[in-house]
This record gives C-alpha cells, structure tokens and sequence, in this order.
C-alpha cells in the first residue's frame, strides 16, 4: 500500500530525516517509535505532504506521490489523524466529520459505521467538538480521518493525554480495522504497551534515522522496550 525509499528531509541546515525507508501493508499496524524530537512526526508529515522531502521517494499503490498535495493524497486514499488532535472547536461534531468529506459530493452521508465504532459520537451528534473531553476529541478526529473511507490511515500518537478506558477504544477499533484487511495503517506512538500490543511491524527512529525493525511479536524480546525509553 505504502511504500518510503530512501527519504530525506531538511529544516534549514538541519538534516530530520536520514535514508528512511519502509513499507506499510493492507492488513497490518506498522508502528513508529522512538523518543521526542528524533523526526516522527517530520516523517508523518512527509507522507501527508505537509513538509516536502528533498530526496527520495514515496509511493501509494505503487503510484508515486511525493509531489502531490496534501489534498491530492487525501483524495488518492489517506486519512491523517495528526497530534494535538486538531479537531475544529466551534463546529458541532456532524460538521467536524462532514469535513472529512469535504472532497465529496456535499449530499455524501456521514458513514453510519463511524457511530457504531465510536458510539459517543451519535450521542454527541449536535455538540461543538470544543465541549467535548480529550478523549471524545480523539475518536471525532479518528472519525473524521475514516469518513472518506481512506486505504492508508496515519495517526499520530493517539493516545496522548487521553484516559485509559478511551485508550482502550481506541485500540480496538484500530486492530478491527486493520483485520478486515482493506486499509494499511501507520502509527506512531510513544505509549510502549499501546504500540507493542497493536503493532505487526514496527520501526524505532534515532536522530532521524531507523535503526531498528522487525516483526511485532518479537519486539520485547528485541529489547524494543530499552531503546525507546526516556
């Protein structure tokens, strides 16, 4: 579905990201880790198109599309859940996730399996998404980023400042939708157990690079763990 050769990315004369390259497959969670500020989310944002790379390539279903806009690769099939969530705080939750479709026909439904993954959001359906809790915020920003119905979904530390009972939420929903084996999902997370308990690949970046990846069972026993913490 996804595929990253050799990329490389500049901040000035600060070089972020170092000959990354990999691969993320229908069917599976591959999982980014490594510690703040060694280019996780500069690579998410690559991909998304929100920062340009100054070499390399990156490829969707073997199309290249790393001169494409950021609208053009939501319209070829990604959804992008970014950090901080970024939902818009004055629209009511139907808006937030009629955003998602913005491309669409303006008479396209909302999909009724976004409520039936995220059930508090038909509850919600009126309330402007600044009025809901952290965690609702992060399943409306999910939502959004499924309404579309994208074949890749990027989501960028999903669990940060969220409660644990949504935590576990949102888990499931991501390991369901990857096992229904029509989508290729990318996460990058810095909760260990979190990634470890969904990921079927993982990679861990140090200063910009890759240093390490493999299969995800075998991360605790790769010392995964060690080289991730703080």
């Amino acid at each position: 579905m996804l595929t990253v050769k050799n990329i490389h990315q500049y901040y000035g004369g600060s070089h972020i990201l170092r000959d990354v390259s990999f691969e993320a497959t229908l069917g599976k969670v591959t999982v980014l880790l490594g510690r703040n500020g060694v280019g996780k989310t500069t690579l998410l944002k690559s991909l998304m198109g929100l920062v340009p790379i100054k070499s390399g390539s990156i490829e969707l279903e073997g199309k290249p599309i790393h001169k494409a806009t950021p609208y053009d690769r939501a319209r070829a099939g990604i959804g992008f859940v970014p950090q901080g969530r970024e939902i818009f705080a004055r629209l009511t939750v139907e808006e937030n996730l009629r955003m998602g479709l913005a491309y669409k026909s303006g008479s396209t439904p909302v999909p009724a399996e976004l409520f039936e993954l995220f059930p508090v959001l038909k509850q919600m359906i009126n309330r402007r998404g600044g009025d809901l809790s952290g965690g609702q915020q992060q399943q409306l920003a999910i939502a959004r980023a499924l309404a579309p119905k994208p074949r890749l979904l990027i989501l960028d530390e999903p669990t940060e400042g969220i409660q644990p009972s949504i935590i576990k939420d949102i888990g499931r929903v991501i390991r369901m939708l990857a096992d229904r084996g029509d989508m290729a999902i990318v996460l990058c997370e810095q909760y260990y157990d979190f990634a470890q308990e969904l990921a079927d690949d993982y990679l861990v970046m140090e200063r910009g690079e890759v240093i390490a990846r493999g299969l995800g069972k075998d991360m605790e026993a790769q010392g995964v763990r060690q080289l991730v913490a703080i």
